[in-house]
């Protein structure tokens, strides 16, 4: 029994959700800051607001994961989530641009972050559910072309409204701008919009069928799913203390050695880690199944081994593009521009063109998620994901040598094919290695390992960039680049289930 061959258009409908979904991050990313400072928050209160996002998705994904892998009804398994979070999240949509002060903005950010979260997680798992394993390739790519072309059309929204329709894109103190709230209406609308074509136009297979596919890719492959064996209490608090134990040292030392404050974000989450840890021993009754928190937690202990070797692989790749997200700007007006003065006319001039560059590189990622699923069958994924990390590498460590803006959208090409692929070969990649049963589960987990470096790198980038860098940031871009590089040579020691399956698929359609 196998799941059968989806027609592009089945992939589309199943993909086309996230159309919505990046609608709304788009967005967020692009004006919530904006907001904020409208409303009285000070730049360097700014990235502390914004610390919402990693970690709502760091508590929010495996949560949703872990559920949505036990639920089964007539509204399906995945799609009751997608519906739950769309609701919730163009309610958040509809309301920020309105807050009436600072906290409410900051609260909504928190709901639209969590509301995102609830809808994009069971999405991953979607594909990994509904598509058999030759076509999850071009599955998580159709999503990263939806991706692209929602950032892209999102981000240029204000501008749009502003230049072609005139909207006001000013207002009196303390007021929104009419053309963001415009733009936040209609990303609502087609966030939901979105996302409700696809509950209605896909359908998913039962927890019985998905069983008797994972039985059918045993007996091809002769290789066993994931059982993550129950972790013992003593197992729990041993894993608990060492990991509170780093926590609480690093904490010690950062105050002692007065470090910048943001550190302590990262020391906290390890003093965090191993008391969820030590109350998940606590909680373990012995010789019964684990479910709930010590359940996530027991499978987070036991992770499949290509989930940890790509573990490394999205650490170097989502540190390097968060440090792009936050040090394009600076980089681009200090160094090509020669400018730091954000007042005037010189930086923000380049300040837009960055906006340029950025919609330049989300619509690279979209086109490429059509070309990578090509060489990927040619080379094979790793290879391509490989080669697609060094070149994004390369085009930030480029940022250094050019000093013509317009040239800089050459680089940006191959930031976007390194884009693209981070966001569709790691989960194809992964969905092989995953049982079927955890498949959410282990979705949010993996989550862990881009949100992981996102904070680490929100919490030391500003020290590296200040005291080892002397407020260069064109070094931090050509760090990020370094990083990518490390990214795609750490490919290499994943282990790709599939193209086990795959081999031995393909040679048993021969003998037939």
């Amino acid at each position: 029994m196998k799941k059968r061959h989806l027609s592009f258009w089945d992939i589309w409908n199943m993909s086309f959700g996230f159309l919505g979904i990046q609608f709304g991050f788009a967005l967020q990313n692009a004006n919530v800051s904006r907001i904020f400072e409208t409303l009285g928050a000070r730049v360097e209160d700014i990235p502390i607001l914004w610390i919402a996002a990693p970690i709502t998705g760091l508590i929010i994904q495996p949560i949703i994961g872990h559920l949505s892998d036990k639920t089964w009804n007539r509204f399906g398994r995945r799609r009751p989530y997608f519906m739950i979070g769309a609701v919730f999240t163009t309610l958040a949509l509809f309301i920020m641009p309105n807050s009436p002060a600072l906290w409410v903005a900051a609260g909504m950010l928190w709901i639209m972050d969590a509301s995102i979260n609830i809808s994009m997680e069971p999405f991953r798992a979607f594909v990994g559910d509904n598509l058999p394993t030759e076509q999850r390739t071009m599955g998580f790519a159709m999503q990263s072309f939806f991706i692209g072309t929602g950032a892209v059309v999102a981000s240029l929204l204000p501008y749009i409204l502003t230049n072609w329709f005139g909207v006001s894109n000013t207002a009196a103190e303390g007021t929104i701008p009419l053309s963001v709230k415009l733009s936040f209406y209609i990303g609502g609308v087609v966030l939901f919009g979105a996302i409700l074509y696809t509950v209605l136009t896909t359908k998913e297979y039962s927890p019985e069928e998905l069983a008797a596919f994972e039985e059918e890719k045993e007996k091809t492959t002769g290789i066993k799913k994931v059982v993550a064996t129950p972790v013992t209490s003593s197992h729990f608090f041993r894993q608990g203390a060492y990991w509170g134990l780093a926590g609480l040292v690093a904490t010690l030392l950062i105050l002692y050695f007065r470090l910048e404050a943001q550190l302590l974000i990262v020391s906290g989450l390890l003093l965090a880690f191993g008391i969820i840890l030590i109350v998940s021993g606590m909680i373990t009754a012995p010789g019964k199944h684990p479910n709930g928190l010590v359940g996530i937690m027991n499978d987070l202990l036991h992770m499949p081994k290509t989930m940890g070797q790509l573990a490394v692989v999205q650490f170097f790749s989502w540190l390097a593009f968060y440090a792009m997200w936050i040090y394009t700007t600076p980089a681009v007006t200090q160094h090509i521009y020669g400018t730091t003065d954000s007042s005037s006319e010189l930086y923000n001039q380049g300040a837009n063109w960055v906006g340029v560059l950025f919609a330049v590189y989300n619509g690279v990622s979209a086109i490429s998620a059509f070309l990578l699923p090509l060489l990927a069958k040619q080379i094979g994924r790793k290879a391509t994901h490989a080669i697609a990390l060094a070149v994004g590498g390369i085009a930030f460590v480029s940022f250094f040598f050019i000093h013509d803006p317009n040239l800089l959208l050459i680089p940006m090409i191959g930031v976007g094919f390194a884009w693209g692929s981070i966001l569709s070969m790691p989960y194809a990649i992964l969905t092989g290695a995953l049982p079927a049963d955890k498949m959410g589960t282990y979705m949010g987990i993996f989550n862990f390992f881009i949100v992981i470096p996102q904070i680490l790198a929100a919490s030391i980038l500003g020290f590296i960039t200040k005291d080892l860098f002397g407020g260069q940031v064109i070094y931090t871009m050509i760090l990020a680049g370094c990083s990518l590089v490390i990214g795609a040579l750490s490919v290499f020691i994943v282990q790709d289930r599939d193209d086990v399956y795959s081999l031995k698929t393909s040679k048993r359609n021969k003998r037939i």
